[in-house]
């Protein structure tokens, strides 16, 4: 199998604030890369590119299946398209 065909799918957790001193929103990014250095990479240059002022990542890791549900499902494939999809997650913020 050929890792540089379609790479990995990596799903990234964290927050992120638009402006400084406003609440925080809860992320997911999924985002094709070979390893956890370069996602964290594309991810954060995505959210530069998107006007947020700051970000903390709280988790990484592969997907190992294809997600069925929405907004993951679409995700996941524009990820393998080799975009970098950024989800707000609804849900409490801290």
């Amino acid at each position: 199998m050929d890792e540089n065909s379609t790479g990995n799918v990596q799903i990234i957790t964290g927050k992120v604030w638009r402006e400084k001193g406003e609440p925080a929103e809860r992320i997911h990014i999924l985002v094709s890369a070979p390893d956890d250095d370069t996602a964290v990479q594309l991810a954060a240059q995505s959210l530069q590119k998107e006007g947020f002022a700051e970000v903390e990542f709280e988790q990484i890791g592969e997907i190992l299946d294809e997600p069925d549900e929405e907004p993951h499902a679409s995700a996941y494939q524009g990820a393998l398209e080799g975009e970098v999809s950024i989800i707000i997650v609804d849900g409490d913020d801290d």
